[in-house]
Protein backbone atom coordinates (compact mmCIF):
# COMPACT_ATOMS: atom_id res chain seq x y z
CA UNK A 1 0.00 0.00 0.00
CA UNK A 2 2.75 2.41 0.92
CA UNK A 3 4.70 1.69 -2.23
CA UNK A 4 1.70 2.60 -4.44
CA UNK A 5 1.27 5.99 -2.85
CA UNK A 6 4.99 6.64 -3.17
CA UNK A 7 4.90 5.70 -6.82
CA UNK A 8 2.13 8.22 -7.43
CA UNK A 9 3.83 10.82 -5.26
CA UNK A 10 7.63 10.66 -5.27
CA UNK A 11 9.27 11.00 -1.87
CA UNK A 12 11.27 14.24 -2.24
CA UNK A 13 8.43 16.03 -4.04
CA UNK A 14 5.74 14.70 -1.70
CA UNK A 15 6.40 17.60 0.67
CA UNK A 16 6.24 20.06 -2.21
CA UNK A 17 3.05 18.65 -3.67
CA UNK A 18 0.84 19.21 -0.61
CA UNK A 19 2.04 22.80 -0.66
CA UNK A 20 1.49 22.96 -4.42
CA UNK A 21 -1.93 21.33 -4.07
CA UNK A 22 -3.34 24.23 -1.99
CA UNK A 23 -1.71 26.60 -4.49
CA UNK A 24 -3.42 24.69 -7.28
CA UNK A 25 -6.64 24.68 -5.27
CA UNK A 26 -6.46 28.46 -4.87
CA UNK A 27 -6.69 29.08 -8.64
CA UNK A 28 -9.50 26.52 -8.75
CA UNK A 29 -11.46 28.53 -6.16
CA UNK A 30 -11.52 31.71 -8.28
CA UNK A 31 -12.74 29.55 -11.14
CA UNK A 32 -15.56 28.46 -8.85
CA UNK A 33 -16.10 32.10 -7.84
CA UNK A 34 -16.28 33.05 -11.53
CA UNK A 35 -19.06 30.56 -12.07
CA UNK A 36 -20.78 31.83 -8.93
CA UNK A 37 -20.62 35.37 -10.33
CA UNK A 38 -22.74 34.12 -13.20
CA UNK A 39 -26.40 35.09 -12.91
CA UNK A 40 -27.68 33.72 -9.65
CA UNK A 41 -31.18 32.38 -9.25
CA UNK A 42 -33.57 35.21 -8.53
CA UNK A 43 -34.65 35.34 -4.88
CA UNK A 44 -38.38 35.21 -4.26
CA UNK A 45 -40.31 38.46 -3.92
CA UNK A 46 -40.73 39.97 -0.47
CA UNK A 47 -44.37 39.47 0.47
CA UNK A 48 -46.40 41.89 2.56
CA UNK A 49 -49.42 39.89 3.66
CA UNK A 50 -53.04 41.07 3.69
CA UNK A 51 -53.11 41.60 7.48
CA UNK A 52 -50.04 43.87 7.39
CA UNK A 53 -50.23 47.68 7.43
CA UNK A 54 -47.02 49.64 6.92
CA UNK A 55 -46.62 53.36 7.50
CA UNK A 56 -43.37 54.51 5.96
CA UNK A 57 -41.30 54.18 2.81
CA UNK A 58 -40.04 50.90 1.35
CA UNK A 59 -36.90 50.64 -0.79
CA UNK A 60 -35.34 47.52 -2.28
CA UNK A 61 -33.43 46.42 -5.36
CA UNK A 62 -35.48 43.22 -5.34
CA UNK A 63 -39.13 42.39 -5.88
CA UNK A 64 -42.08 43.18 -3.62
CA UNK A 65 -45.57 41.75 -3.60
CA UNK A 66 -48.03 43.81 -1.56
CA UNK A 67 -51.26 42.23 -0.35
CA UNK A 68 -51.83 44.57 2.62
CA UNK A 69 -51.78 48.35 3.08
CA UNK A 70 -48.81 50.66 2.64
CA UNK A 71 -48.93 54.36 3.49
CA UNK A 72 -45.70 55.66 2.00
CA UNK A 73 -43.54 55.50 -1.10
CA UNK A 74 -42.28 52.25 -2.59
CA UNK A 75 -39.15 51.75 -4.73
CA UNK A 76 -38.41 48.30 -6.11
CA UNK A 77 -37.33 46.34 -9.16
CA UNK A 78 -40.66 44.57 -9.62
CA UNK A 79 -43.74 45.62 -7.69
CA UNK A 80 -46.92 43.58 -7.68
CA UNK A 81 -49.96 45.13 -6.01
CA UNK A 82 -52.40 42.39 -5.00
CA UNK A 83 -56.17 42.61 -5.52
CA UNK A 84 -56.88 43.44 -1.87
CA UNK A 85 -53.89 45.77 -1.46
CA UNK A 86 -53.95 49.54 -1.05
CA UNK A 87 -50.92 51.80 -1.52
CA UNK A 88 -51.10 55.48 -0.61
CA UNK A 89 -47.95 57.07 -1.94
CA UNK A 90 -45.62 57.16 -4.92
CA UNK A 91 -44.68 53.88 -6.55
CA UNK A 92 -41.42 53.61 -8.51
CA UNK A 93 -40.22 50.36 -10.10
CA UNK A 94 -38.86 48.90 -13.31
CA UNK A 95 -41.95 46.69 -13.65
CA UNK A 96 -45.26 47.44 -11.95
CA UNK A 97 -48.32 45.20 -12.00
CA UNK A 98 -51.38 46.70 -10.32
CA UNK A 99 -54.20 44.36 -9.37
CA UNK A 100 -55.38 46.42 -6.38
CA UNK A 101 -55.56 50.10 -5.45
CA UNK A 102 -52.89 52.78 -5.74
CA UNK A 103 -53.50 56.36 -4.61
CA UNK A 104 -50.52 58.38 -5.81
CA UNK A 105 -48.08 58.67 -8.67
CA UNK A 106 -46.94 55.53 -10.50
CA UNK A 107 -43.55 55.62 -12.27
CA UNK A 108 -42.20 52.60 -14.09
CA UNK A 109 -40.56 51.33 -17.25
CA UNK A 110 -43.35 48.79 -17.72
CA UNK A 111 -46.70 49.47 -16.06
CA UNK A 112 -49.62 47.07 -16.26
CA UNK A 113 -53.09 47.75 -14.87
CA UNK A 114 -55.16 44.57 -14.70
CA UNK A 115 -58.95 44.46 -14.86
CA UNK A 116 -59.17 44.68 -11.05
CA UNK A 117 -56.82 47.71 -10.79
CA UNK A 118 -57.91 51.03 -9.23
CA UNK A 119 -55.41 53.88 -9.71
CA UNK A 120 -55.93 57.48 -8.59
CA UNK A 121 -52.90 59.44 -9.71
CA UNK A 122 -50.58 60.14 -12.59
CA UNK A 123 -48.77 57.38 -14.43
CA UNK A 124 -45.34 58.04 -15.96
CA UNK A 125 -44.15 55.10 -18.03
CA UNK A 126 -42.10 53.83 -20.93
CA UNK A 127 -44.63 51.14 -21.84
CA UNK A 128 -48.13 50.68 -20.44
CA UNK A 129 -50.90 48.12 -20.67
CA UNK A 130 -54.38 48.79 -19.32
CA UNK A 131 -56.79 45.87 -19.32
CA UNK A 132 -60.49 46.28 -19.91
CA UNK A 133 -62.24 46.91 -16.60
CA UNK A 134 -59.35 48.75 -14.92
CA UNK A 135 -60.28 52.04 -13.23
CA UNK A 136 -57.87 54.91 -13.70
CA UNK A 137 -58.22 58.54 -12.74
CA UNK A 138 -55.29 60.80 -13.59
CA UNK A 139 -52.94 61.56 -16.43
CA UNK A 140 -50.66 59.29 -18.43
CA UNK A 141 -47.29 60.47 -19.66
CA UNK A 142 -44.74 58.51 -21.67
CA UNK A 143 -41.03 59.11 -21.01
CA UNK A 144 -37.95 57.26 -22.22
CA UNK A 145 -36.63 57.16 -18.64
CA UNK A 146 -39.57 57.52 -16.25
CA UNK A 147 -37.50 56.43 -13.26
CA UNK A 148 -35.32 59.54 -13.52
CA UNK A 149 -38.18 61.85 -14.48
CA UNK A 150 -38.64 63.34 -11.00
CA UNK A 151 -34.90 63.95 -10.52
CA UNK A 152 -34.57 65.56 -13.97
CA UNK A 153 -37.48 67.89 -13.25
CA UNK A 154 -35.90 68.99 -9.96
CA UNK A 155 -32.50 69.50 -11.63
CA UNK A 156 -34.02 71.43 -14.54
CA UNK A 157 -35.92 73.89 -12.33
CA UNK A 158 -32.87 75.19 -10.41
CA UNK A 159 -30.81 75.21 -13.62
CA UNK A 160 -33.41 77.39 -15.31
CA UNK A 161 -33.50 79.85 -12.42
CA UNK A 162 -29.71 80.04 -11.98
CA UNK A 163 -28.93 81.48 -15.45
CA UNK A 164 -31.65 84.07 -14.93
CA UNK A 165 -30.04 85.32 -11.71
CA UNK A 166 -26.56 85.90 -13.20
CA UNK A 167 -28.12 87.52 -16.27
CA UNK A 168 -30.03 89.91 -14.02
CA UNK A 169 -26.93 90.56 -11.92
CA UNK A 170 -24.82 91.34 -14.98
CA UNK A 171 -27.58 93.50 -16.42
CA UNK A 172 -27.76 95.37 -13.12
CA UNK A 173 -23.99 95.78 -12.86
CA UNK A 174 -23.58 97.78 -16.11
CA UNK A 175 -26.53 99.99 -15.19
CA UNK A 176 -24.96 100.69 -11.82
CA UNK A 177 -21.62 101.43 -13.48
CA UNK A 178 -23.31 103.69 -16.05
CA UNK A 179 -25.07 105.69 -13.36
Amino acid sequence: MFSKSRINEPGPKADDKPEATPAEAAPARPAVDMTSSAPKPKPPASMLSADLTITGNLKTTGDIQVEGTVEGDIRAHLLTVGEGATIKGEVVADDIVVNGRVIGRVRGLKVRLTSSARVEGDIIHKTIAIESGAHFEGSVQRQDDPLAGKDKAKAAAPAASKPAAPANASATAPQTAAQ
